[in-house]
């Protein structure tokens, strides 16, 4: 039986590289870029290469942006006294959707998770607890509501709680399980008025 050349083959590995991909979605992106006409793959090749190398992470809250502070972080007109603390930046770009939040963010890049070997030295803590200067009075936890984002929300309320800051936890219309990036608008804008404190 004969093979796929060596740059098709090649290419739908790149494509496997990419979570949620298989081996025949990965196979058909290969030949949607052979369906492309040059300048459609040039370009398609400068978009990953901007993505790469033009997008880093925002020094305040660490989620990623064009600038060194990204527009939320430097939006005057964010309510500057609350911090709402997600996994990683789709999850804040899930909660604007709702358009009900005014507060700023920190990303973790991620949950304690000691199965995967992820302790709270690989996530932002650090960066977070240095943001707490007595502006903050409430710092919001956005994690899912899974085994390892309730694991990561009791430790960061364990950190935050005696520095005298309020920390509530979304609640309401999250289901267990859930991810809050693929969470419609209305479940979120109920998580977010529901949210409670965490003793």
């Amino acid at each position: 039986m004969a093979d796929y050349p060596e740059q098709i083959e090649r290419l739908s590995d790149m494509f496997r590289r990419l979570g949620g991909i298989g081996k025949k979605t990965a196979m058909r992106h290969a030949f949607s870029v052979l369906d492309m006409n040059e300048e459609e793959v040039r370009d398609f090749a400068q978009a990953l290469i901007a993505a790469k190398t033009e997008v880093c992470f925002c020094k305040v809250c660490k989620g990623i942006s064009s600038t060194e502070v990204c527009p939320i972080c430097s939006d005057e007109g964010r309510d500057r006294s609350t911090i709402c603390v997600v996994e990683d930046y789709r999850a804040a770009m899930a909660v604007e959707k709702v358009r009900e939040y005014r507060g700023l963010y920190h990303v973790l890049h991620g949950v304690i998770s000691p199965m995967k070997g992820i302790g709270p030295d690989k996530l932002t803590v650090k960066e977070l607890l240095s943001r707490l200067d007595g502006t903050v009075k409430e710092v919001i936890i956005a994690t899912d509501p899974t085994p390892e984002g309730e694991t990561t929300a009791m430790y960061l309320s364990r950190l935050i709680s005696p520095l005298g800051v309020k920390v509530s936890r979304i609640a309401n219309g999250m289901p267990v399980g859930g991810d809050l990036e693929y969470a419609d608008e209305i479940t979120l804008r109920r998580a977010i008025e529901g949210r409670y404190n965490l003793e």
